[in-house]
């Protein structure tokens, strides 16, 4: 009886064990690219809010910033130029150089307000 296997079901036990760290690894990539998303979603609407503030004639930088929830105006940076509005925003991620390596940016474009101030 030297040779006696282990019942199936220790078998599937310790495949299933085996197997956590790589679903592990897949759910982590699956959720940092969500955030990836997520944050590009954040940029677009900050940046368009941004135009349309200095369409209106307001400061457009503050109304981009404004646009960003709380989580997200430390991670961004925007800058205006004429009526172009940028924003650069880095996803939330477990390590900063990752952070940093997926970074979204977002632009949006208007014309200032004809004869206003």
């Amino acid at each position: 009886m030297a040779g006696r296997r282990p019942p199936p079901s220790a078998q599937a036990s310790v495949e299933l064990l085996a197997a956590l760290p790589a679903l592990a690894l897949a759910a982590a990539l699956a959720l940092q690219l969500l955030l990836v998303g997520y944050s590009m979603t954040i940029a677009d609407g900050a940046a368009e809010a941004g135009a349309l503030a200095g369409t209106s004639g307001r400061d457009a930088k503050r109304a981009a910033v404004d646009a960003l929830p709380g989580w997200a105006r430390a991670r961004a940076h925007v800058s205006t130029v004429g009526g172009r509005v940028r924003v650069e925003l880095r996803p939330p991620a477990p390590v900063a150089a990752v952070s940093k390596a997926l970074a979204v940016s977002s632009e949006a474009w208007s014309r200032s307000p004809r004869g206003g101030s």
